[in-house]
């Protein structure tokens, strides 16, 4: 099994083109200040015309963004100085610039060009619950055990995040986990009482939270810089000096505006990034009349990147399936002749179903060290086999057997039997598999926009990041026609591939 993966890694990565050297990946976690800080940066860089800038939006958490950056995937992401040194570093106390630059140094890696503005980890409240039961500080949350914690994952298990908050200010609570966006729904309708959230969140005001003051200064400061890796300077001296322009040009007051045009006032990361550049940095574009109008649903449904996503999601749906069909269907036809490894076949292709897809990410995101297609088109492909062993077997052997005794007297040989008899009786059942497999993965490769493998799930998780429903339905409505019309395309499919004798009437 590791040989067939590790061959599965080679063929998907020399299948997928390299990056050139005049190009530049940037990378974003998935929440709304990432997106918009990886957005200034991609098109800070195109200013200077010496790369082609990619923003890889909202590619996990840290250590997902991490991973991207060590094995070369992305060439820079925006990064907080605690995170660096707290998560990535592992260090127990708080490191300087200095001392962070010499230990990323052994990765390959640099940090630098701090932007001006600390966006520290907090604990928050609905204001008038924090009143009344008098709690000003995170001490005063170990006097109410009652109180229900909605935490977001990442936060739950980083050194920096909840097991040292509870550590330190002795709560005993046992927190959930949730999304952070969907984090303040919550506790704006009292289903959580205590949420972290970004001191430079733009959701604070609007719902009414105060802000609890970390009175044993447990966390560090979150200055936020940009890491990324060390042959970028020497690789793009242009690009570079233009990023540098960013140094100390954004303050925490703006970053709040920031996040407040997009989650607030329906602005895109794009039309974000633009007005800051046009307005702070010389050089940048002037704005165009009318752009701070939002758009319609429809203008974000048919927007600018609705067909380039199409495409990315097309290709990652029957890019797999293709190979699924190429490797699945021999399977299926071994394991129907060779009773003894049926049971191995079918037994392997059904555990990789039950794995669940964000995990089989994950590991291929370090198997193949890459991000984007090489790792997504291989979870759709391991995903897809199942269906179609398990139909071109039962096909195959629900065959009767009076017809197999009719090939053999007639002196057919083996391969023309499948060929000519067995296969074309068992069409309908694998077309099925096929057909299953396909409408399976439209909805699957949703998730690969997790890794950087663009489709619609880019707009699904961007909608999640900030909780917009509307943004998220530009994503999840697509893919719900795309599968409608699959199985549409394959029901018509059997039509014409099916023989005659074995169609419905």
């Amino acid at each position: 099994m590791t040989r067939f993966l590790a061959a599965l890694a080679l063929l998907f990565t020399l299948a997928s083109s390299a990056a050139a050297d005049n190009s530049l990946t940037v990378g974003s976690k998935r929440f709304t200040e990432s997106y918009v800080l990886a957005e200034i940066v991609k098109q800070v860089a195109n200013q200077t015309g010496e790369a082609k800038a990619e923003h890889k939006q909202g590619l996990g958490n840290t250590g997902i963004v991490f991973a991207a950056l060590k094995s070369g995937a992305i060439d820079v992401y925006p990064e907080y100085t605690g995170t660096i040194s707290q998560e990535l570093l592992k260090e127990k106390d708080a490191v300087d610039l200095v001392a962070m630059k010499s230990k990323l140094a052994g990765q390959g890696l640099d940090v630098d060009i701090p932007l001006g503005f600390n966006d520290t980890y907090a604990l928050a409240m609905r204001d008038d619950q924090a009143q009344k039961l008098g709690i000003k500080s995170m001490s005063d949350l170990a006097k109410h055990p009652e109180l229900h914690y909605g935490l977001s994952p990442e936060f739950l298990k980083r050194a920096d995040g909840w097991p040292g908050v509870a550590k330190v200010y002795g709560v005993s609570a046992t927190p959930q986990g949730i999304d952070h966006g969907l984090a303040y729904e919550a506790i704006a309708q009292g289903q959580i009482d205590v949420m972290d959230i970004y001191s430079t969140d733009a959701k604070i005001e609007k719902y009414h939270l105060r802000v609890l003051d970390d009175d044993q200064k447990f966390f560090p400061a979150y200055d936020a810089v940009l890491l990324y890796r060390r042959d970028l300077p020497a690789r793009l001296p242009k690009t570079w000096a233009a990023l540098e322009s960013l140094k100390g040009k954004i303050t925490a007051a703006q970053m709040v505006g920031m996040n407040a045009d997009v989650e607030l006032r329906g602005k895109t990361f794009a039309q974000v990034a633009q007005e800051f550049i046009a307005h702070n940095l010389r050089g940048g574009a002037p704005v165009a009349a009318g752009s701070d109008a939002p758009q319609s649903f429809w203008g974000r449904l048919f927007g600018g990147d609705f067909w380039t996503l199409t495409a990315q999601h097309l290709w990652l749906v029957f890019g797999s399936l293709l190979l699924a069909v190429l490797v699945g269907v021999p399977l299926g036809v071994w394991a129907a002749r060779a009773p003894a490894a049926s049971g191995p076949i079918l037994t392997v292709v059904g555990v990789i179903q039950t794995i669940p897809s964000l995990a089989l990410l994950i590991f291929l995101l370090t198997l193949f060290h890459a991000i984007g297609n090489p790792p997504a088109l291989a979870a759709l492909f391991l995903y897809s086999l199942l269906p179609i062993v398990r139909n071109t077997y039962t096909g195959l052997t629900d065959i009767a057997p009076a017809l197999r005794e009719s090939a053999v007297a007639l002196g057919l040989p083996a391969g023309a039997r499948l060929r000519l008899i067995e296969l074309p009786l068992a069409s309908r059942a694998i077309l099925a598999g096929i057909k299953t497999s396909a409408v399976i993965n439209v909805g699957t490769a949703t998730i690969a926009a997790l890794i950087g493998a663009g489709g619609y799930g880019e707009r699904i998780v961007s909608g999640l990041a900030v909780n917009d429903t509307a943004v998220l339905l530009t994503g999840a409505i697509p893919a719900a026609l795309l599968a409608l019309l699959v199985q549409g395309a394959f029901d018509l499919l059997d039509r014409f591939i099916t023989p005659a004798g074995l169609r419905p009437r």
